[in-house]
C-alpha cells in the first residue's frame, strides 16, 4: 500500500470519527489542535484504524499513554527531561520529535500527533 492510499484511509478514518470535513485533514493537521478530538477519539479512531487497516495497534502504541507524562524521570517542571525525550523516541520512532525537542513542554505534546504522524505508523505496522 503506497504512503498516499494510506494517507486516504486514515483521512477517510479521521472524517468518521471526528466528524471533519475531508479538506480539513492535511499531513501536517494535529488531532487535538486542527481536528477537534479529545482524549476519548483517540480510543475511537484506534478502533477504527485497526478495522479499515486490518491491524492490531497494542494499547499505548501510537498514543503513549499517560504514565509516560507522570514519570518524574521523564518530566520535571512540565518539560520532557533527556530520558523522557529519549523514551518518547524509542516509543514513537514514526514521529518527527524534533521540533519538539527544542522546546519539550509537555503542553505542547498534542503538537506530535499529526495525521502525518499516524500515517508513518500505518506504514511501519503494514511493512511488519
Amino acid at each position: 500500500m503506497s504512503q498516499d492510499e494510506i494517507f486516504q484511509k486514515v483521512t477517510t478514518t479521521l472524517v468518521d470519527a471526528l466528524g471533519v470535513d475531508e479538506d480539513e485533514v492535511t499531513k501536517d493537521a494535529t488531532l487535538q489542535g486542527d481536528l477537534g478530538a479529545e482524549s476519548i477519539d483517540f480510543l475511537d479512531i484506534v478502533f477504527r484504524l485497526e478495522k479499515n487497516f486490518d491491524i492490531k495497534i497494542p494499547r499505548g502504541d501510537l498514543f503513549p499513554d499517560e504514565k509516560l507524562f507522570s514519570d518524574p524521570n521523564f518530566v520535571q517542571d512540565g518539560r520532557m527531561t533527556p530520558a523522557g525525550l529519549a523514551e518518547l523516541r524509542n516509543r514513537m520512532p514514526f514521529a518527527d520529535l524534533d521540533e519538539f525537542a527544542k522546546n519539550p513542554s509537555v503542553k505542547e505534546l498534542s503538537s506530535l500527533y499529526t495525521v502525518e504522524t499516524i500515517v508513518r505508523y500505518i506504514e511501519t505496522k503494514l511493512k511488519g
